[in-house]
């Protein structure tokens, strides 16, 4: 399902980014959650969009498992 990450959660396996308030996720069946969509980075105080689509929708064009758990 995709939601919106209500706190900070550690650092995405797929980017190596944090995970932050407010970042659109995506969370896989076993509970794993990633950058879903559009990211949004801060710099400089201010939050800047990065053109690029989520680190999950960009694994799942090549893979079919989670990251973290490729045997489920």
């Amino acid at each position: 399902s995709e939601d919106v990450l209500s706190k900070d959660a550690g650092e995405c396996a797929i980017c190596l980014e944090e995970l932050q308030q407010g970042d659109t996720i995506a969370r896989l069946p076993c509970l794993c959650i990633y950058h879903k969509g559009q990211v949004f980075l801060r710099m400089n105080m201010k939050f800047q969009k990065v053109a690029f689509i989520g680190c999950i929708d960009e694994w799942f064009e090549v893979n079919r498992s989670c990251p973290e758990h490729p045997s489920d």
